[in-house]
């Protein structure tokens, strides 16, 4: 396949995203073809989940003609940044994990195989909007789901008891609640607006019915300042405004103690949430439970995801089918997913996994509800698509950017130009890559 220029790259991947991925599958690969059937073959996986080596051990146990050895790697940007290099030098390994939000970035690279063919069969594994997620919204698929962040509420049951509190089933109820909170106990917060992470703000968004990156014909169109994404940043801004919730950021040792002594008493967050806690509060063991994100419309219940990743084939792999084959392996087959539960501490995305067997048991956080991984697996299966496109690190840098000096201001106009300036620097970043971009 010749060499594609990063202007037609850019208009192949928007093709991609309505129409699906002709234009884009895989040129590494047809250099000798798949070798897969051929004699031993040898893969190369990076990923940056722990003890990834030991469940791909259970693989190499099972199938001596398949060898995949795992490399361990940095997480994040980082590693786009090294798989985009160095696919560019055609030094790519065979494997990937990729978070989704990082695929279009990948794909748009010419990093990334269209795998459909040898594992289209796996689609009805997961949610459909986790799997809408590894195809751009067309034909092509170029990855396959491995574990999924579905947003869930957690709130301090004895804190709520003890201020006659509600757990909030919508957004206005939320909102009632938090104030109602600040009159009972004004040194108490139902939760933080933090603007050191975009991918809750994302989430909370995509909940909302938010597509930020979509396409008109050949051309990306972004839709952070959608009606969906303002009626969101209106909301927490104006919370925030009131000082009805707090603003400080999470992760920090104020946000620990606010946690763990009981000054913020609910947090949005994800399924992941109790390995965090176990950290970050330790003396609140017990105290807490979960329930749905509160709603924007009850009749249609909704959540975001705020985390998750893939494994992917990638473009300069020789033996496309056979990494399919254990991509499609690590990610559905029942030993593989308990071993990524035991060894990697993941929420396996493969909705069959994600109760019974090694999640039969609430986390030791949360033994006071032993139906924890029962609720999350409702939860998951109301997971609203998400439209990720070619530059998410810009527009996440951007809202750590705007968003912080809003959220410091507490200014609910502020969060309004925040988004406006959130959406400037993620059009302006695509034109300068050489993507054609709708008005």
């Amino acid at each position: 396949m010749p060499i594609v220029s990063r202007h037609r790259r850019a208009v192949s991947v928007a093709t991609a995203v309505a129409l699906g991925a002709a234009t884009l599958t895989a040129c590494g690969s047809s250099d000798g073809g798949d070798q897969a059937d051929s004699g031993p073959v040898s893969l190369t996986y990076w990923a940056w989940a722990p003890n990834m080596d030991k469940v791909a051990a259970l693989w190499n146990q099972k199938n001596p003609d398949i060898e995949v050895t795992v490399q361990k790697q940095a997480s994040g940007d980082d590693l786009v940044t090294k798989i985009i290099t160095a696919s560019k030098a055609h030094q790519a390994p065979d494997l990937v994990q990729a978070e989704f939000q990082a695929l279009p970035t990948l794909v748009s690279n010419d990093a990334l195989a269209d795998i459909s063919e040898e594992v289209g069969g796996a689609k009805d594994k997961f949610a459909p909007g986790l799997w809408q997620q590894t195809t751009l919204g067309g034909d092509a698929v170029y990855a396959v789901p491995q574990d999924s962040g579905p947003m869930m509420f957690y709130y301090r049951t004895d804190l709520f008891q003890q201020y006659g509190l509600k757990v909030p089933t919508t957004w206005d109820e939320f909102a009632a609640t938090a104030k109602a909170l600040k009159a009972k106990a004004p040194g108490k917060s139902l939760t933080t607006f933090s603007s050191n992470d975009a991918g809750l703000f994302a989430g909370l968004a995509q909940q909302a019915g938010a597509r930020w990156w979509t396409t008109e014909g050949q051309k990306w169109k972004v839709g952070v300042d959608d009606a969906a994404t303002r009626k969101v940043a209106d909301y927490w801004g104006g919370l925030v405004q009131e000082g009805a919730v707090d603003n400080q950021p999470m992760y920090t040792p104020a946000w620990n103690k606010a946690l763990n002594t009981g000054q913020q008493i609910g947090w949005v967050s994800a399924v992941w949430a109790p390995g965090t806690l176990t950290t970050a509060a330790p003396d609140t063991k017990g105290k807490w439970a979960v329930a749905p994100l509160p709603q924007w419309d009850a009749a249609e219940p909704a959540t975001g995801s705020w985390g998750g990743s893939t494994t992917a084939v990638t473009t300069d792999s020789k033996h496309k089918a056979a990494a399919a084959k254990f991509a499609t392996w690590l990610n559905t087959d029942p030993e593989a997913l308990a071993a990524l539960v035991k060894e990697s501490g993941i929420y396996p995305a493969a909705t069959a996994a994600q109760t019974g067997g090694a999640l039969a048991k609430a986390p030791d956080f949360f033994a006071n509800q032993p139906d924890f991984y029962a609720r999350a697996a409702a939860i998951a299966k109301t997971t609203a698509p998400a439209a990720w496109g070619p530059n998410v690190n810009v527009a996440y840098t951007s809202f750590k950017d705007e968003f912080g000096k809003a959220a410091k201001a507490k200014s609910k106009g502020g969060f309004a130009d925040a988004l406006t300036a959130m959406q400037a620097v993620t059009v302006a970043d695509l034109k300068k890559q050489g993507f054609e971009v709708a008005p």
